[in-house]
């Protein structure tokens, strides 16, 4: 099993804590990484994007000028698409881009986002993340103390709405629970700070 060391909020090391083997010891595979990001990028896509094709603009009722004799070349409307004011060649319409993936195929891109963590050392244990008010400074006092200079992801162990308003204002670090931790998010930051108390919440949910 995996050990990595446990800290408090003031960066002094409190301990050690044995991580899953399953869910934070496996070869990360990245094909089910990539997989996986790409159908979260899909599925936040709104679609909601249209442009109008020839047939929908208005205008363009009569045929401009005779077939032959003008010297111009053939035209059969003024909306077509080479014309000013025409419609769009294969405009794009609202669509679901949508699409489904293997549950197996996630839940092991998600073992593979937290493995490639560890493996990296780029995960940070906290013996439990509290602040008594709403404390920007605080919240990085204590990303300082655990050296923590570039994106970071805090996952908390429960909803905890002083922590999430003390984290939300510092750039690049953004805050999860144990339900809604998703692949792209975790690899999305270069570290992963977890709540001592999310860890066995994570390897209950997802092992």
């Amino acid at each position: 099993m995996p050990k990595v060391d446990v800290f408090d909020m003031a960066g002094s090391k409190t301990g050690e804590i044995e991580l899953s083997d399953a869910i934070f010891g496996i070869e990360p595979n990245e094909s089910a990484m990539h997989a996986v990001v790409v159908n979260y990028l899909a599925n936040q896509r709104q679609g909601t994007q249209s442009a109008l094709t020839r047939a929908e603009v208005a205008g363009g009722g009569r045929k401009p000028w005779r077939q032959k004799g003008t010297g111009h070349a053939r035209q059969g409307s003024i909306r077509s698409p080479q014309w000013r004011h025409g419609g769009v060649v294969f405009a794009p319409k609202p669509r679901d881009y949508r699409y489904p993936i293997n549950k197996k195929v996630k839940r092991l891109a998600l073992h593979s986002a937290f493995s490639s963590k560890v493996l990296n050392n780029d995960i940070i244990v906290v013996d439990g993340i509290k602040f008594d008010n709403f404390s920007t400074k605080s919240a990085v006092a204590m990303l300082k103390a655990l050296n923590v200079e570039k994106k970071a992801l805090v996952v908390l162990a429960e909803k905890d709405e002083v922590a999430v308003r003390s984290l939300r204002n510092i750039p690049g670090v953004d805050t999860a629970y144990v339900n809604t931790i998703n692949v792209y998010d975790i690899l999305a930051h270069d570290k992963l700070i977890l709540d001592k108390g999310s860890i066995s919440k994570i390897e209950e949910v997802y092992a």
